[in-house]
């Protein structure tokens, strides 16, 4: 039996706590043990993947490398110094966007950085994949790197001001050597128009553990926080960014009639809207200040009856808390914010949906647990949202990798 070829995983972000991202990578080495994880920056938790049999990389390998490391960080000193300086609405837009382009110019070099280290380290059959790439310059960051690859984009921030789409015209035959995989249907379609030559599928990014919480982790988790078995518990997980529609949370709770425990944790949170919610009569808050360690994270679910997920209407990226829940096996009540996510939860009986930004519905959707949360997802539940296991979205990667060499031969 021919082994299975074994994966290269970039992750840029990887020496940052938080987000389904850094779970979603040990998940894909343990599928492909002795895969290689390139994490120029450092790895916050290195010790899952090393438990996973990953060979960690981090820095770079190789002169062109550490150059093209070199001028990312100077890109991303010089955006830095010039959100700093040009924060002020004063400024003209084109000068307050300015810095935000060489954000852009400062990815793309560390994503050929490590691409170049790939290419350096890795002389074997190998799928190559930057797990969070940057949402421009996808040829330049494989002409640059010297690598075919496939590229995960999870969403459109910034967009392309005309310096950067110029170097992208330039480096254009470089998407040819590119495969882009979108987790959702609506950033796929947000790319499409700026786009339109770049290969690409539609594959959710977050993967099934089949690490399920068990029932001696919900009953130490309600013990850990001190809410007692027979109250009604909320989650709250991940930072509050402008997509996430917590005005209509703070609002909701202020007209809740029946008693709630709600567990938050995250970064960035707003201080002063907790203390506020402190001091509310029908709410017992607890937080847990953020990023937390995967064990963490499970704790806060595992104390949760159900996750709080609410976002802004028209917002169609993947939601990594949806993935947990599903996983983890924790009811949901979600806003019917991605009309996409909305079809596929009907007749699901683990979820309950409200209106996105009705505070009125959502207050009476936690009223109502009191007369008993939903039942939990079984194991099911993620192929539901259309999540694969380890194993598949490897396969998955080796495939859709294996196709795209073909195709430059």
């Amino acid at each position: 039996m021919t082994a299975e070829p074994p994966l290269v995983l970039i992750e840029p972000g990887a020496h940052r706590l938080g987000g389904h991202h850094p779970r979603t990578l040990t998940a894909l080495a343990a599928a492909r043990p002795g895969s290689w994880v390139i994490a120029p920056y450092g790895a916050a938790d290195p010790g899952p993947l090393r438990q996973a049999g990953a060979h960690l990389v981090t820095g770079t390998r190789g002169h062109l490398a550490a150059v093209l490391l070199a001028a990312a960080h100077w890109a991303g000193a010089v955006s830095t110094a010039g959100q700093k300086a040009f924060a002020s609405r004063r400024w003209p837009r084109a000068l307050r966007r300015a810095p935000h382009q060489v954000t852009l110019l400062a990815r793309c070099l560390t994503e050929a950085a490590c691409l170049r280290t790939a290419r350096r380290l890795v002389r074997e059959p190998a799928t190559v994949v930057v797990l969070s790439a940057s949402e421009a310059l996808h040829g330049a960051a494989a002409l640059l790197g010297g690598q075919p690859h496939l590229r995960f984009l999870h969403e459109a921030i910034t967009t392309e001001d005309a310096p950067v789409r110029l170097l992208g015209r330039i480096a254009r035959r470089g998407e040819r050597r590119v495969v882009a995989l979108y987790p959702t249907a609506a950033v796929r379609d947000q790319f499409a128009d700026a786009f339109p030559g770049l290969a690409g599928a539609v594959r959710a990014f977050a993967v099934d553990d089949g690490k399920r919480l068990t029932e001696a982790e919900r009953d130490g988790a309600r013990t850990a926080f001190g809410i007692p078995a027979d109250a009604v518990a909320v989650c709250l997980v991940g930072g509050w960014w402008p997509y996430k529609d917590i005005a209509t949370v703070d609002a909701a709770l202020a007209r809740l009639t029946a008693s709630l425990h709600l567990v938050v944790t995250g970064t960035p949170l707003d201080e002063e809207m907790l203390f506020r919610w402190h001091e509310l009569p029908q709410v017992h808050l607890h937080t847990v200040p953020g990023p937390v360690v995967e064990q963490v994270l499970r704790l806060v679910y595992a104390a949760a009856d159900a996750a709080l997920v609410t976002r802004r209407p028209g917002v169609g990226k993947e939601s990594g808390l949806v993935m947990d829940a599903a996983r983890l096996g924790v009811p949901l009540l979600v806003s019917d914010h991605d009309p996409d996510l909305t079809a596929r939860f009907a007749g699901q009986p683990w979820v309950r949906l409200f209106p996105a930004g009705d505070d009125g519905a959502l207050a009476a959707v936690l009223d109502g647990l009191a007369a008993g949360p939903p039942e939990r997802p079984g194991p099911q539940a993620p192929a539901v949202l259309g999540m694969a296991t380890a194993a598949e979205q490897a396969a998955f990667l080796t495939t859709a990798y294996t196709r795209l060499i073909e195709e430059l031969r």
